[in-house]
C-alpha cells in the first residue's frame, strides 16, 4: 500500500458528516470509511496510504457522476470504493420529481465506463446497497424491496462487467437482524448506527482484503 490513495465515494452513509476543510479530526467523517482508514492506516503506517472521503449526503448515482471529475478523476486514486443507491430508491418511493425516471443503471454505467477509460489502472470496489424494514422504509416496504433488489443485482452485474470487486452487504444486515432488532443496525432502515458502520467496515475489509487489491 505504498503511498496509495484510497477514495470512498457515495451518499450520506459514506459522508458521515465529514468536514469539508482540512480538519484532520473530522475530514473522514464518522462512517465505515473512517473505520476502514483507521485499521488500514495503522497496519500499513510505513507505507503511508492516503484515505479520502468524498461522499455527499443525498446523492444519487447521477449526482455522483455529475461531480466525478473533481471528486474522483482529478484525485487519481489507486482504489475507488463506491456505495450508492439508497437515494435513487428513496426519491422514487417518495414520488419526488427527481425520481420521475430511474437513472440508477444508466448513470452507473456511464460513471464506471468513464473511470475505466480515464483511470485504467485504478482498482474498483462496488458495495451493495442495503436496507432493513424499520423507520422510513416500513410504510412502502414492498416498493423499497423491489427497487433495492433490482439495484443489488445490477451492482453485482456491473462489478463483473467492469472487473470490480463486489462487496455484498444485504446478507450481513439480514443475518444480524435475526439476533437484534433492525433499528439497532440501521436506525431508520437506511442509515447505519455505529454498529452498522462497523458491520460494513468488517465486511469490506474481509472481501477487499481477500481480493488482493490492498497488497
Amino acid at each position: 500500500m505504498n503511498n496509495k490513495v484510497i477514495l470512498f465515494q457515495g451518499d450520506s452513509i459514506t459522508d458521515g458528516n465529514r468536514d469539508r476543510g482540512n480538519d484532520l479530526n473530522h475530514v473522514l467523517g464518522h462512517s465505515y470509511a473512517y473505520m476502514i482508514a483507521g485499521k488500514l492506516g495503522h497496519e500499513n503506517a510505513a507505507q503511508k496510504p492516503l484515505f479520502v472521503n468524498r461522499g455527499v449526503s443525498g446523492d444519487r448515482v447521477s449526482d455522483l457522476y455529475a461531480r466525478w471529475n473533481e471528486d474522483a478523476i482529478s484525485l487519481k486514486p489507486d482504489l475507488i470504493s463506491i456505495l450508492i443507491g439508497v437515494n435513487d430508491a428513496w426519491r422514487i418511493v417518495s414520488g419526488e420529481p427527481s425520481g420521475a425516471t430511474d437513472r440508477f443503471e444508466k448513470a452507473y454505467v456511464h460513471l464506471l465506463a468513464e473511470t475505466r477509460e480515464v483511470l485504467p489502472e485504478s482498482k474498483l470496489v462496488l458495495c451493495e446497497p442495503f436496507t432493513l424494514k424499520t423507520g422510513a422504509t416500513q410504510e412502502n416496504w414492498g416498493h423499497w424491496t423491489e427497487l433495492m433488489s433490482k439495484y443489488q443485482s445490477k451492482v453485482r452485474e456491473l462489478a463483473d462487467r467492469f472487473d470490480a470487486v463486489f462487496v455484498p452487504l444485504q446478507d450481513a444486515f439480514d443475518a444480524v437482524e435475526k439476533t437484534t432488532d433492525a433499528a439497532y443496525w440501521l436506525w431508520d432502515g437506511v442509515h447505519p448506527t455505529a454498529a452498522g458502520h462497523h458491520l460494513i467496515a468488517e465486511r469490506w475489509l474481509d472481501v477487499v482484503g481477500r481480493s488482493g487489491l490492498l497488497d
